[in-house]
């Protein structure tokens, strides 16, 4: 199969694992004539309220969207997810259980765990490999791990041993965009994350997000979304 994500085109074969989150652009999907394929569909608010850890849980979240296909060459990742899988199939199958959506949360609960397990391994793995990578790349490295209440180019430059200058030129060389637009980037993927958990409150993000007011946080977020936190969540009612 392959398909278009976000305008960037992306190719799957046999025995590997594709995830789409809502709200990704997809398109121009193609599909081989003995292609088969099992889907499970899950809510976007069920997803967002089993994150079991906030901050990890965004990486993880925005590391998925950027790699939706994964192998899970490791063997034991690879049992670990289609044992779970056949589990909820089982359990949705199994209509005159008592107890039947109950149980079936909880298997699906399981089942989401499970995966944020295995994209959580994934995503350190690359960070151990991005680590003693090019300026730019050590530049995302840094900007994966400190963007939700780091924000300024210097901050980053500092931890380089780079000017602020120098490294907005080399993220203009390597991406198209330095180094202060990659920062406004992350930092609105996270926010848009954040703000459709409905179990934190606005001045709870602001606070996670380092920024000193929730009327400070009000006016970044309205410069990066084109409306306030509030007006956001609205729309997503």
């Amino acid at each position: 199969m392959t398909f278009t994500l976000d305008e960037r085109q992306i190719a799957c074969g046999k025995e590997e694992f594709v995830f789409w989150f809502a709200g990704s652009r997809l398109g121009e999907l193609s599909f081989s004539k003995n292609f088969r394929a099992t889907w499970l569909f899950v809510e976007d608010s069920f997803m967002i309220n089993n994150v079991p850890d906030q901050q990890w849980g965004i990486d993880a979240t925005l590391y998925s969207r950027q790699y939706p296909v994964k192998k899970l060459d490791n063997p034991e990742d690879r049992r670990r997810v289609l044992t779970n899988f056949d589990r909820l199939n089982d359990r949705f199958g199994d209509t005159d259980h008592r107890f039947y959506e109950e149980v079936l949360r909880l298997q699906m609960r399981l089942f989401i765990l499970e995966m944020w397990h295995t994209f959580a391994n994934e995503y350190e793995r690359r960070k151990r490999t991005v680590q003693s990578g090019t300026l730019y790349e050590r530049f995302i490295h840094l900007l994966e791990a400190h963007c939700l209440r780091e924000r300024k180019v210097q901050f980053y430059a500092d931890h380089l041993h780079v000017s602020a200058k120098h490294l907005n030129f080399i993220c203009k060389q390597n991406s198209g965009i330095t180094a202060s637009a990659w920062i406004q980037r992350y930092a609105r993927d996270r926010i848009v994350i954040l703000l459709q958990n409905d179990k934190l409150n606005v001045a709870e993000i602001a606070d996670e997000m380092a920024f000193s007011s929730r009327s400070f946080f009000t006016r970044y977020v309205k410069k990066l979304l084109g409306m306030t936190p509030t007006q956001f969540r609205n729309r997503l009612d």
